[in-house]
């Protein structure tokens, strides 16, 4: 194989790999349509995550603060909370890949807004509205264990799929 041979190889190996992050993280996150420059999908809609797990504050997140994991793109509102979130990831990431944890308990991957959202046992959990927040408050306590039972078996499924097309 020639030189030129071997770069091009090279070249649409990386071309293929750097191409399915975003398809990656676009199923098993909940990400915004839009991406980042680099092609990351944005998370929490670029709300800051930091505010909305130590407080169920939603702020504003904004590019020039941003952390990117799994490739997915997470906005915060200060340089403050971009510091937290990268000291300690796992402590502030929504459960379920950001989708909305009701739909997760009846099989679905559903989007979530972050002003719908709780904290238990120390973890994040958003809703997609006001409904299926109200109907998670009705049995928090089944209502998580549905989502966990539910979460292994999707979590890497494509929303089509585990939506049925939807």
């Amino acid at each position: 194989m020639t030189t030129i041979s071997k770069t091009i190889t090279a070249a649409i190996f990386a071309s293929l790999v750097c191409a399915s992050v975003p398809a990656f993280a676009a199923d098993e996150y909940n990400v915004s349509t839009g991406t980042t420059l680099s092609g990351a999908g944005v998370a929490l809609r670029g709300d800051d995550v930091v505010a909305l797990a130590t407080g169920l504050e939603v702020a504003t997140g904004h590019a020039k603060y941003t952390v990117e994991r799994d490739g997915v793109a997470y906005y915060f509102a200060s340089e403050e909370t971009m510091k937290q979130f990268k000291a300690d990831p796992e402590r502030y990431m929504p459960q379920y890949g950001g989708f909305c944890a009701f739909g997760v308990a009846i099989g679905k991957k559903l989007d979530a807004a972050p002003r719908f959202a709780d904290i238990v046992d120390g973890k994040l959990y958003v809703f997609l509205n006001a409904v299926a927040f109200e109907k998670y408050k009705e049995d928090k306590a089944g209502t998580l264990a549905k989502a966990e039972q539910n979460w292994p078996a999707m979590h890497h499924l494509p929303v089509s799929q585990v939506n049925g097309g939807v």
